[in-house]
């Protein structure tokens, strides 16, 4: 969430800032500095009234010492008004607070400069392409085919046990899932991220933490009996063990990787582009976290997306990076960078992995501090990346690696997989 320091100080830029968002920020920017002038007015009337009733108590011993019981009560009484008007002040000022939080979370992350305005999808900007040219046979399949006919994933059996967008994996199709979650897995340990293994529930204020409460609750499966919430990315645990934490100079960069389960309920989603493992319901993501000093955030940013960039490069599939503009962005990101596969079978590309800075948006919501230099507390900033979602990185490489022969399996994945050819 935007501080109140910086929302007062820079009000035009904010509200210029949440146009490349296609926010009209306007309005709520103008309801916050209300309700802060609010909240300053009845903190000065508290601060005088508690000084009035400090004094007028203090005269009522001497008052009644000097037999001027008349006078010591009308300055009781005194007191006791002053008490109840503090009294309603507080409410106000509890009701103010209140308000003003909940209107806070409505504004989203400032864009950062690099990212250009625009509507839609359509509107990003491709900063990079790479990877070879997927050379297919002739009647090349879609992967939900490749899948049946090499018995690799079984889509209607999840409808049965589950509904749609839970699919099994079986034999090969579920080693190859085992394989891909080791390999990132191990690649990010390799690049200095520690491993953690987080709850797959999550509880309304870890919600609230990284920005998908009040945000995206629609697409979140709710566990009402409990009060939880499955979790939509591991972003959400692992960003949330450092909710309410004081880091030390010393600790950066907080580097970590998990691989969870991701459930999502995807409201609306209907159509060619959810055939198969386009759009699940339930799938696998390793994913990349950091914690960073504000000054070395967008470093670390480049060099999540080199990383994720190299994942993608060993696995020998065409790519592409997008640098997503204002009208596409998350509602916490300050900038995105999505990767996405090309799927020579189904014609299109295939988001695979967002990589983001927040900035000090989430830091601000969840408390993440630190201890600079000079001993001042300040605000961190907090960066995902996925590295990587696996659905889709399962169906280009079914896709694209297809022969007459068999699915070829990635050289970096064959001592993962026990296995160079699905047949």
């Amino acid at each position: 969430m935007l501080t109140l320091k910086v929302i007062r100080e820079n009000t035009e830029m904010v509200i210029a800032k949440l146009a490349v968002k296609n926010f009209d920020a306007r309005e709520t920017v103008e309801k916050i500095i209300a309700l802060d002038d609010e909240r300053k007015a009845l903190q000065t009337e508290s601060d005088s009234l508690l000084g009035e009733q400090k004094k007028k108590a203090a005269l009522i011993g001497g008052l009644m010492k000097e037999g001027k019981r008349e006078e010591a009560e009308a300055a009781k009484a005194e007191v006791a008004a002053l008490k109840a008007r503090s009294t309603e002040l507080l409410a106000k000022a509890d009701e103010n607070a209140k308000v003003l939080q909940d209107t806070l979370v409505l504004l989203p992350n400032l864009p950062c400069d690099l990212v250009k305005p625009g509507k839609s999808a359509e509107d990003n900007e491709i900063v990079k392409t790479g990877g070879p040219e997927p050379n297919l046979p002739e009647n090349a399949l879609p992967h939900w085919e490749l899948a049946k006919k090499y018995d690799l994933i079984d889509f209607d059996l999840g409808v049965k046990i589950t509904g749609a967008g839970f699919p099994v994996y079986k034999d090969k199709g579920a080693k190859l899932q085992r394989a891909l979650i080791n390999y990132f897995l191990d690649r990010n340990t390799a690049a200095g991220y520690k491993e953690v293994e987080p709850p797959v529930v999550v509880n309304a204020a870890s919600g609230f933490g990284t920005g998908q409460l009040p945000d995206k609750e629609a697409q979140m499966y709710y566990v009402g009996l409990d009060d939880f919430y499955l979790v939509p990315t591991a972003e959400v645990p692992v960003t949330n063990i450092f909710r309410d934490v004081i880091l030390q100079e010393g600790q950066f960069p907080c580097k970590l990787t998990a691989y969870t389960p991701c459930f999502r309920r995807e409201a609306g989603s209907y159509g060619k582009d959810v055939r198969g493992l386009n759009r699940l319901h339930q799938f696998d993501k390793v994913e990349i976290v950091r914690i960073e000093k504000p000054e070395d955030s967008y470093k670390a940013l480049d060099e999540m997306v080199a990383h994720v960039e190299s994942l993608v490069k060993e696995l020998g599939l065409k790519y592409r990076i997008l640098r997503l503009c204002g009208g596409d962005m998350s509602f916490t990101s300050a900038i995105t960078y999505d990767f996405e596969l090309y799927s020579a079978a189904q014609g299109r590309w295939l988001e695979i992995s967002s990589v983001s800075n927040f900035e000090s948006y989430q830091a601000n919501r969840l408390h993440c501090r630190y201890k600079d230099a000079a001993g001042k507390t300040q605000l961190c900033h907090t960066l995902n990346g996925s590295s990587l979602a696996l659905p889709r990185v399962v169906a280009a490489l079914l896709e694209d690696n297809q022969t007459p022969d068999g699915i070829v399996i990635p050289e970096v994945l064959r001592p993962y997989t026990g296995f160079d050819v699905i047949r």
